[in-house]
């Protein structure tokens, strides 16, 4: 990739390093850990810091270092898990806003870069769009595009990954090694509403779906339950992991995608009535879906 020393500078001066707080007996540090780190990058006007959500999730306060080494206290302004983003904002920000692509005008074999940090320094690598596809995780997650782009994420997560152009397409959420190494990015695009109801309304207001607190996989045209969140609704409803959700509301579901298309169609609150089969049986189970939003608040 032919990208310029003073796109990659410009590209570099708007990606911050995030510390993040989190208790030890909050729900999310048994699976995300009590300390994390990540990348993130100012977009937006007045510009605001972007990342991954998962950086963010519980934490009581974020340490943010810009790349000249400046220190300061960012105070997490939004957590969106509908995107996997999350926003971070600064009293003083500095004037380092990058612009975003749209995830429409991006096409597969294009000219990409990921810029992340390593703690105290900053890696790029540099590839190609692999693909724009749907995209569902074994969480409860699904985007209707994501970016799948050829250059593994050289650091901690949340950084953006750019085009030629240093414009924002998307923000590095994941690495997948499933075949070959490839870097998982939210499409940049899906933080300015975010970032737009911040400047207007002081405040986001997600759209809370319901949610039942496992993760699955696709098998054989079936979601298998890999495991339930200790104190989630469907582990008080008696999910195990193993367990075969077969049909939700009387709908046959043979895809995770399929399960969590028909769970978001109700409201969180809402009952979901699950047929499961487990040990040669088939038996009803009614979970009293609650929020991710209220679970890790």
């Amino acid at each position: 990739m032919n990208a310029s020393v003073h796109l990659l500078r410009k590209t570099v001066a708007a990606t911050v390093h995030l510390q993040a707080d989190i208790p030890e007996d909050h729900p999310s540090a048994a699976i995300l850990g009590a300390e994390r780190m990540g990348t993130g990058v100012f977009l937006g006007t007045p510009p605001a810091i972007v990342t991954a959500h998962y950086v963010l999730i519980g934490s009581r306060g974020v340490q943010v270092t810009t790349i000249d080494g400046t220190t300061a206290s960012g105070t997490i302004a939004a957590i969106d898990y509908a995107s996997g983003l999350g926003v971070v904002t600064l009293d003083d920000p500095p004037d380092r806003s990058l612009e975003v692509r749209p995830i429409e005008e991006v096409t597969p074999g294009q000219e990409c870069f990921v810029v992340a940090s390593v703690g105290d320094g900053r890696q790029v690598r540099t590839g190609t769009v692999a693909s724009i596809a749907p995209f569902d995780a074994f969480w409860e997650y699904m985007l209707d595009r994501a970016i799948l782009a050829s250059p593994e994420n050289p650091g901690l997560g949340g950084g953006p990954i750019a085009d030629a152009s240093g414009r924002v397409i998307g923000i590095a959420a994941l690495s997948l090694t499933e075949v070959g190494k490839f870097t998982f990015g939210v499409p940049a695009s899906l933080a300015l509403p975010l970032l737009e109801a911040l400047r207007v309304q002081g405040r986001h207001a997600p759209a809370r779906r319901a949610w039942l607190g496992i993760t699955c996989y696709s098998l054989k045209n079936h979601v298998v339950v890999a495991g339930v969140i200790p104190d989630s609704p469907a582990a008080k409803a008696g999910l195990r992991s193993g367990d075969l959700i077969v049909a939700i509301d009387g709908e046959e579901v043979s895809e995770r995608r399929d399960l969590f298309d028909r769970l978001w169609r109700r409201a969180s609150g809402d009952p979901a009535r699950l047929r499961v089969f487990r040990n040669n049986e088939t038996f009803e189970v009614e979970v009293a879906t609650g929020t991710i939003e209220d679970f890790f608040a």
